[in-house]
This record gives C-alpha cells, sequence and structure tokens, in this order.
C-alpha cells in the first residue's frame, strides 16, 4: 500500500508530494472521526488503503483557494 502512496502518477494527480501528505492526513482525520468512506468494499481495508483509493478513484482531491476570492488580509 505505501508503493502506491510513492507513484509518480499518484503524487502527480494530487500536485505534489506535500499535497499528497496533507490530502491524506486530513482525509484520515475525517475518517476517525466518523465519516464514511466514499468507496465500497472497505471490508478489511485499513484507514491508509481507503483514502488511497479514494485518491487513486478521483473520490478526494485537494482543496484549492482561489487567490482572488479570498485576499490575504494585510
Amino acid at each position: 500500500m505505501i508503493n502506491k502512496l510513492k507513484s509518480t502518477e499518484l503524487i502527480n494527480k494530487v500536485g505534489g508530494r506535500f499535497k499528497l501528505a496533507a490530502l491524506v492526513q486530513k482525509r484520515m482525520s475525517e475518517l476517525m472521526e466518523g465519516s464514511r468512506p466514499l468507496i465500497k468494499n472497505t471490508k478489511g481495508m485499513t484507514q491508509l488503503e481507503i483514502v488511497t483509493e479514494e485518491i487513486i478513484q478521483d473520490k478526494i482531491a485537494p482543496e484549492y483557494k482561489d487567490s482572488i476570492d479570498n485576499p490575504q488580509q494585510q
């Protein structure tokens, strides 16, 4: 399973290693707090496997905030 997270295809899909790590952390937190998996047939899967599969199946993706809609306050 860890090998899937190292996949160049998966890393590029979300925009880089740091974005992938942040996405995995956020989604795993949601699952631990009680959110339901977005994929079917999760029996016997770890939370990390569920998150990875959700990314592969395009069920989750990083959120990008538009700087025009959310200007930084100075």
